[in-house]
């Protein structure tokens, strides 16, 4: 009993190792190998995801997009109710008013006061020449002088007035500015251009300070991270050239450039798959997708998608042949039609049944996984 159970165990033993070796070659037949130059790494498309939040309280009347639409950067996405801002804001302009009509009456005080203070100052000038010809009295001309002082104290206080209404004013036309601002910062714009990645938020929903409406996909930054060990992430240039292979598409690549090297090691992620088993010392390198060619494909890129990213380390060594396919042109036969540069805002978004439309997340289609050689 027990030497047929062993002979099972092995017999499996070998099957397997023989699966394995037969799944090896078909990769390295599958696969040339790569010169000496070119590093690869797998990876996966990815974005910055924007988040577009309420800077102020109140309450959602308008959601002008749906998840999946592509939008363009300051494109008015939502509305939040400015009804009691607008009610502060008409305040605050009639304190304007009210402060324009006290400095209108503080300057006419201060021209009557500098009237007065001039027939004070003859006044005083003829006193003078009278007490010191003794054709006046003492009493009398301390009057004048005392009439005189009086008068400049008068003006001086109601040029006070006048630099306190101009304040009043000032005060008043920042809190109009205030209130301006509360109101356009309740108009919530796309700050990048993007994909709606998730509709947070329904219309009649009040949100907090900082409450989440929607989330962005920003597409003006797509990239595919990839990690190499420390051999080949230290001959890595900034800007070097380099080719992303997705699987749903091997037979194309799509260029692009180095733009990151981590200046730190880490662990390899669990689903990032390397030719050695878990290289301790990995680096990670990020492959930006120039603009002109998200542009050409912004219908159909789609972030989490999987493949490999190829980085030339020496510019003497020429791409192999299978890196040279560029994308056909033909994916990009909707981008005049529907580029979001050009496309015009939508109409408001009828309300939907509350819990209709939960955050889901975009997952690739399941589709071989294409690595850049067998795993040990």
């Amino acid at each position: 009993m027990q030497q047929s159970k062993l002979r099972r165990v092995l017999l499996g033993a070998v099957l397997a190792a023989a699966v394995i070796a037969a799944w090896r070659a078909w990769v390295a037949h599958q696969t040339p190998p790569l010169p000496k130059g070119i590093a690869a790494g797998n990876g996966r498309i990815e974005s910055i995801q924007v988040d577009i939040t309420a800077k102020y309280p109140g309450r959602l009347v308008q959601l002008l997009v749906n998840e999946g639409d592509l939008v363009r950067p300051d494109q008015i996405l939502a509305r939040i109710d400015t009804r009691e801002i607008e009610a502060q804001l008409a305040g605050a302009r009639a304190q304007v008013s009210r402060a324009e009509e006290s400095l209108a009456k503080a300057k006419a005080d201060l021209i009557e006061g500098e009237s007065n203070l001039r027939f004070s100052e003859a006044e005083y000038q003829r006193g003078q020449v009278l007490v010191s010809r003794n054709a006046i009295s003492r009493e009398e001309w301390d009057k004048i002088r005392s009439s005189r002082d009086a008068t400049r104290a008068t003006v001086d206080a109601r040029k006070a007035s006048v630099n306190a209404s101009q304040h009043s004013i000032e005060e008043a036309l920042a809190e109009v500015s205030r209130f301006e601002v509360q109101i356009a910062d309740s108009t919530l714009r796309s700050p990048v251009r993007g994909r709606v990645l998730y509709k947070l938020a329904e219309i009649g929903e009040v949100l907090a300070s900082g409450g989440k409406v929607l989330t962005l996909v920003n597409l003006g930054d797509i990239y595919m991270e990839i990690y190499l060990p420390s051999r080949e992430a230290a001959l890595v240039p900034i800007g070097a050239d380099a080719k992303i292979v997705l699987d749903v598409a091997p037979q194309y690549s799509a260029p692009a450039k180095v733009s990151f090297v981590s200046p730190e090691s880490q662990f390899t992620p669990k689903q990032v798959e390397t030719p050695s088993e878990r290289d301790k010392l990995m680096f990670r390198v990020k492959l930006k997708i120039p603009e002109e060619v998200v542009d050409a494909y912004i219908e159909r890129i789609k972030t989490g998608v999987r493949g490999v990213g190829y980085v030339r380390l020496d510019e003497s060594v020429s791409w192999p042949d299978r890196l040279n396919t560029p994308m056909p042109p033909r994916l990009a036969a909707s981008k005049e039609a529907k580029h979001p540069e050009v496309e015009a805002a939508k109409p408001p978004v009828a309300e939907a049944p509350k819990g209709a439309h939960e955050p889901k997340k975009e997952s690739p289609a399941p589709t071989p996984d294409v690595k850049s050689g067998p795993k040990s």
